[in-house]
């Protein structure tokens, strides 16, 4: 995902991998808030990207990207503890309204740490 779709100042620190396994050592070393999960990716997919989350009891929010947009793979995704689902190819107004609904934009104070 591009950077250049999230709102601006929306993170202080973002953490950008190009695989699951990168991604599982970001969260492993660092607190991340919130992760933009794409489904297809090299080396460790988001499904399994997902499960090791929860299997590790990693405290962070996950919002999947995706173009499977098939109702099974929501469900899949949220049973597995996404937050919610974004269809690719992100549209930046259905980006920031998605973060909006769920807290994450918030007062200037506050710009959480994000992977995506």
């Amino acid at each position: 995902m591009a950077k250049s779709n999230l709102p601006d100042g929306f993170a202080e620190t973002i953490y950008e991998v190009s695989n699951g396994l990168d991604a599982l050592e970001v969260l492993a070393h660092h607190t991340i808030d919130l992760v933009l999960l794409d489904l297809t990716m090299p080396v460790l997919g988001g499904i399994s990207v997902l499960s090791e989350i929860k299997r590790r009891q990693l405290e962070t929010f996950v919002i999947v990207v995706s173009g499977d947009i098939q109702p099974m793979m929501q469900e899949k995704v949220m049973s597995l503890g996404a937050l919610g689902f974004i269809e690719k190819p992100i549209k930046r107004d259905v980006l920031t309204s998605v973060l909006q609904r769920f807290g994450f934009i918030l007062p200037d104070t506050y710009k959480p740490a994000i992977a995506v």
